[in-house]
């Protein structure tokens, strides 16, 4: 197993008190919550206690949550589910979304949608300016970038979506828990949340649907989650994922800012002992735990390979293997020689200066032979 695990992004562990939470759910609570057995009673005390912990941390009503089987879902629900109820068939999304978007927006084209997809700077970042005139059906875009971490302009893009008369969803699966995420500010009537990128278990997440979003469900069955999520439901890890939100909004005003810190000192140490090394993720409006970086005239899965004890990825973990430049970052401008060997390096609540350190050494290390 690695020793130091720099990809976060990719999934998080499970943290201890998430687990703790759950475990109860798993053994002695097991009764189905739909029942009106002790048991029963008692899980659903815990789904409505994990809906109150999720809706806590981005400043949204408790009713306006709706568990799900994790960001995939929460997306095609937020996506398909606005679309069966649209009067106009346009979306707006952009160029560097991830699969769980921009699949669904592929089947909307299927069916007569007519998708625009806005591009990206430098930075990986949309202008609002650039959405289209006339009505919208639907805004859909990711908050913070999976890839790279760029951070999108949401509210702005939301507004003018609005004004065309759409919905607006973000994807908010690599934000939430990561940086402060609050609806109101961010002006979205939904907003996806997907557990295992906040130290809650895979298999679990959530839609924020703002009170008054017109909305369909994708599934159909009996009448959990308002008629929207059928199934019974994952008791424990919904649970997980209350304990996660729960504890990621105690630590938003301390681990941001020391998470920064370590990915700057990854920066500074990192680019001195690589001739010709880029930075890729931005320094500004970025998810302060991600730093991607390229290796010019390399191949980053390669280097990968060749790592002793570190774990990262060359791009999104959905993509690893693949030895295409990244989309995304051929979207940014970016050259098909630089992009081939980049590297995502993600941070976590565990990293410290030392892993800093050590993973700088093995990476300058590794490029050197």
């Amino acid at each position: 197993m690695s020793r130091i695990y720099l990809d976060h992004n990719g999934t998080t562990p499970v943290a201890r008190q998430v687990a703790d939470a759950m475990w109860p759910y798993l053994t002695e609570y097991f009764g189905n919550p739909s029942s009106s057995t002790p048991q029963g009673k008692l899980a659903r005390r815990g789904i409505d206690t994990a809906r109150e912990q999720v809706a806590a941390l981005i400043g949204a009503h408790p009713d306006e949550i709706t568990f799900t089987s994790g960001g995939t879902e929460a997306n095609n629900l937020a996506i398909q589910g606005t679309a069966r109820t649209a009067r106009t068939h346009i979306a707006v999304s952009s160029v560097v979304e991830h699969p769980a978007t921009l699949q669904p927006l592929t089947r909307l084209a299927e069916q007569g949608w007519v998708v625009h997809h806005l591009s990206v700077d430098a930075a990986g970042r949309v202008n609002p300016n650039n959405v289209p005139e006339g009505p919208v059906g639907l805004g859909t875009l990711i908050l913070a970038q999976n890839e790279v971490g760029t951070i999108q302009s949401v509210s702005a893009v939301a507004e003018r979506v609005h004004s065309a008369g759409g919905v607006m969803h973000a994807d908010g699966a690599q934000a939430v828990g990561k940086v402060p995420v609050a609806v109101d500010e961010l002006a979205v009537d939904l907003l996806s949340i997907a557990g295992h990128k906040l130290y809650a278990p895979k298999g679990v997440g959530a839609l924020y649907i703002r009170r008054g979003t017109a909305i369909a469900p994708v599934l159909v069955g009996a009448g959990q989650e308002r008629g929207l999520r059928p199934g019974t439901e994952n008791v424990a890890s919904i649970v997980g994922l209350g304990a996660a939100a729960e504890l990621a909004q105690g630590l938003l005003e301390s681990e941001p800012a020391r998470q920064r810190g370590l990915r700057e000192l990854f920066w500074r140490s990192l680019s001195p002992a690589i001739p010709g090394l880029v930075r890729i993720s931005p320094a500004e409006g970025c998810l302060p735990n991600t730093l991607m970086v390229a290796f010019p005239d390399q191949i980053g899965s390669n280097l990968l390979d060749a790592l002793d004890g570190i774990a990262a990825s060359t791009g999104s973990a959905c993509h690893s293997g693949v030895h295409t430049p990244a989309a995304t970052l051929l979207e940014m401008g970016i050259e098909p020689r630089i992009a081939l060997g980049a590297l995502r390096l993600s941070i976590g609540r565990a990293t410290t200066e030392s892993d800093v350190h050590t993973a700088v050494a093995a990476l300058a290390e590794t490029a050197a032979r």
